[in-house]
């Protein structure tokens, strides 16, 4: 099931192209002992999600179709990625069958897998659901896929890593790579990446492999790391600029409130003002009676000192 390649894969994916270390995953994970490589019918997705670095490998085994795929960052999109995938490995499989005739047209039976070795603690294996992307949530979803996770950093599924040295030496690479990539500036991306390779000859890791594919191999590596140095800063402008609008809009509801607190403060003082031209109003009133009646009062007494005659 050969496809046009439109992407770089990294170097697990390289790995997983190779029959006999899909093998040899794919007995790990399922506990078989398929010995025979020319079994191993390797899947090319002719088209799927537009990346610069392909990570994810799939391949049909006994009518099993695995895809695995290799992150070194969480993330919880991967049952839906995987939908992705197998819908067009399987477009590719049913391209000459009737699906519109009587007869059952059987399909590889999907399993899917994730392995991680990111930086980020995470738990040795969990599984993650493409149901838990789902808007409107329900019981028994008609949809459903599950992804098994699997750690495969350092001292994590010790069990799987013994039964598995392709996978167990790849880890080895890649934190060689890490570690050359932290010694060396970023300009001198390419010798980190040949003193990595160079340790691994040196002590048998993944050696027959890297010697053959040394070149290929150099270049995918200095492609991831830019692709997920490039994913690194934008996700650093990102929160950069989610900040700098979580500032502004601060500082919005700082300065609407205090308008607001203005605007209740004036109105206040408008009262105020108001009611103490009423009671000036009120006590000029009463002064006024006050006047009204004394006069009226002096009117009186002098009526009564000289009444009419």
């Amino acid at each position: 099931m050969a496809g046009n390649r439109e992407y770089k894969s990294d170097v697990f994916c390289m790995l997983m192209e190779e029959p006999g270390y899909a093998l040899e995953v794919y007995n790990a994970l399922n506990h078989s002992d398929y010995r025979n490589p020319g079994l191993v019918e390797v899947c090319n997705l002719e088209r799927g999600i537009s990346l610069s670095v392909r990570n994810d490998a799939a391949f049909i085994l006994d009518m099993n179709l695995s895809i695995y795929e290799h992150e070194s960052t969480v993330c919880p999109n991967m049952p839906l990625r995987a939908l992705i995938y197998v819908t067009n490995i399987l477009e590719q499989w049913v391209k000459k069958q009737n699906l519109y005739g009587r007869k059952l047209v059987k399909i590889p039976t999907p399993r899917f897998a994730v392995f991680y070795n990111g930086v980020e603690e995470q738990p040795e294996q969990y599984q993650l659901k493409l149901s838990d992307a789902y808007a409107n949530p329900m019981e028994g979803p008609e949809l459903e896929l599950t992804c098994m996770v699997y750690n495969i950093n350092s001292g994590k599924n010790r069990e799987l890593l013994s039964e598995c040295p392709v996978l167990d030496q790849y880890v080895t690479f890649v934190g060689y790579v890490r570690e050359y990539l932290g010694k060396y500036p970023e300009k001198d991306l390419r010798k980190a990446i040949d003193k990595a390779i160079d340790c691994c000859i040196q002590e048998g890791v993944l050696r027959e492999f890297l010697m053959r594919r040394r070149e290929e191999v150099t270049k995918v590596t200095q492609l991831d790391y830019t692709f997920d140095r490039r994913l690194e800063l934008e996700r650093e402008d990102a929160r950069e600029e989610a900040l700098a609008e979580e500032r502004v809009n601060t500082e919005r509801e700082r300065k609407a409130k205090e308008e607001e607190r203005l605007a209740k403060e004036k109105e206040r003082l408008a009262k105020e003002r108001e009611r103490l031209a009423k009671e000036r109003e009120r006590q000029r009133a009463e002064l006024a009676e006050i006047e009204v009646q004394k006069l009226r009062a002096e009117l009186e007494q002098y009526k009564r000192r000289f009444p009419e005659t």
